[in-house]
């Protein structure tokens, strides 16, 4: 499938899933803004991906940072058609929901849910404006209330379970606009995050998320939370 000259803004994607979900859309024929923390980690990813990479120095901690990330990709190649909130952290692994410090929590919460809020505030309403657009929060079964049993990750949990209400909430308020707004979990997948133990590689966790954001004009899948192509229950 070619997408023609289309962008796609990746975060966290220098490393690990990002940068497969980069190199994959890339293989689609999109031009990828590889976002990172460090323009010098963008560069590199994009050594390794190919010329339809673009190093994107983004920190979504920073509401001045996505102003001026996004300012620089819109001035260069007008709307971004797809973004894929990928940036995420997870530190609190040995916790339980009754351990957990506040410190953790806002931190958690800054880069996965309001990092990816900053994002969509600042890119989502171009590609309404020019009515097509795609938006992939990656999310994880940690954060569905109908699978959570456990109070382990507290942090981590809730961060995605507000994400996976964020996916909703945009999803509804962009019906009919031809921006479709969905949740990808891509399994436990070897990365920076997911360690060297994780049975998935990058390459089987990216296709949930570029499967979404690729999703083709006239397919009215919205609003909701996928594995392996599959629905899962919020």
């Amino acid at each position: 499938m070619e997408h023609g000259n289309r962008t796609a803004l990746v975060t966290g994607g220098a490393r690990g899933l990002g940068t497969e979900i980069c190199r994959q859309l890339a293989n689609q024929g999109l031009r990828v803004l590889v976002a990172a923390r460090k323009r010098e980690a963008a560069e590199e990813a994009c050594r390794g991906i190919g010329p339809a990479a673009v190093p994107l120095a983004l920190d979504v901690t920073s509401a001045a940072s996505v102003t001026e990330a996004v300012r620089e990709a819109q001035g260069r190649y007008g709307t971004i058609d797809v973004l894929v909130n990928n940036a995420g952290v997870s530190v609190d692994a040995s916790r339980t929901a009754l351990e957990l410090d506040e410190d953790t929590l806002r931190t958690t919460l800054d880069t996965n849910l309001v990092g990816a809020w900053r994002l969509a505030e600042a890119i989502v309403p171009g590609m309404a404006r020019g009515g097509y657009g795609r938006v992939v929060n990656v999310t994880s079964s940690y954060g569905s209330l109908a699978l959570m049993d456990s109070g382990r990750r507290p942090a981590y949990r809730i961060s995605k379970t507000a994400l996976n209400a964020l996916t909703r909430m945009l999803a509804a308020e962009l019906a009919g606009t031809g921006v479709l707004v969905n949740a990808a979990d891509p399994g436990w997948t070897r990365s920076g995050m997911g360690g060297s133990a994780a049975p998935r590689g990058p390459e089987e966790g990216a296709d949930t998320p570029v499967w979404l954001a690729t999703l083709p004009e006239g397919d009215g899948t919205t609003g909701g939370l996928f594995a392996d192509r599959k629905p899962l229950p919020w």
